[in-house]
């Protein structure tokens, strides 16, 4: 086993049946042989356009969709996920202390104490001041709701995130203070993410490798100088003149 690797998908395959309760539809197949590494503290990106299998890739590293075929092995604890809407993951009821507290509730090993400590510590890591604790969603910007996601997606201290379409919903100022957030962490905590967008400039700027998805397929991948300045399908030399 490469100690370098944090996540290994060998030759995955997977897709569902369209119907209802007590009917089943033909099976639509939505991911087809793929396979890729991520290592550590490696960014990579993966791009495609809408419907072309990123989301379902994502669910079935995660375990939420189970392989046809083939395989996902991961070499750390299973990965966290931050969103494209934090409200997907921040209840709007509770304060971002409890939300933050919670999963550690949940896991059982810390006292009181020993989590307060370290929702504290989380928060200061993505650079959010203490009144933060004491807000609710709603009573933040789309920043800083992006920003205790990833707290939230940190909490438990894996080493592997995948982050999907995590700046899409925000303007361009605050895109850019998440993304430098992101390559701080990255370099602190000695992450490694897989990044979902559909930006490819953001990709540009974040990350190490590129997969380019058509249909389920990785059609190419790549270093981002290699897919950015030689790419060689024409779907991705597609996607970039669209980018321009």
């Amino acid at each position: 086993m490469n100690k370098d690797l944090v996540l290994s998908v060998s030759h995955v395959t997977s897709g569902y049946r369209d119907g209802g309760l007590f009917t089943k539809g033909p099976y639509q197949e939505v991911l087809h042989d793929v396979s890729f590494d991520v290592h550590h503290k490696e960014i990579l990106g993966l791009v495609g356009e809408s419907g072309t299998g990123k989301t379902t890739l994502a669910r079935t590293i995660l375990g939420i969709v189970q392989p046809d075929q083939g395989s996902v092995t991961h070499f750390t604890k299973r990965p966290q996920m931050i969103f494209q809407d934090p409200y997907s993951s921040l209840n709007p009821a509770y304060s971002v202390a409890w939300s933050l507290e919670e999963p550690l509730r949940i896991y059982g090993k810390y006292d009181a104490r020993e989590r307060e400590r370290r929702v504290r510590e989380m928060l200061k890591l993505v650079e959010l001041p203490e009144e933060c604790l004491k807000a609710k969603p709603h009573e933040l910007s789309g920043g800083q709701r992006q920003r205790v996601s990833i707290a939230m997606a940190l909490i438990q201290r894996p080493k592997f995130l995948i982050a999907d379409e995590p700046v899409s919903a925000l303007d361009v100022t605050i895109q850019a203070q998440i993304l430098k957030l992101l390559k701080d962490l990255r370099d602190e905590l000695e992450l490694s993410y897989l990044f979902i967008s559909h930006d490819l400039n953001v990709v540009y700027q974040l990350c190490d490798r590129v997969l380019v998805m058509k249909k389920g397929r990785i059609v190419e991948q790549g270093t981002v100088d290699e897919i950015f300045n030689h790419p060689q399908q024409e779907y991705t030399k597609q996607l970039l003149r669209a980018a321009e």
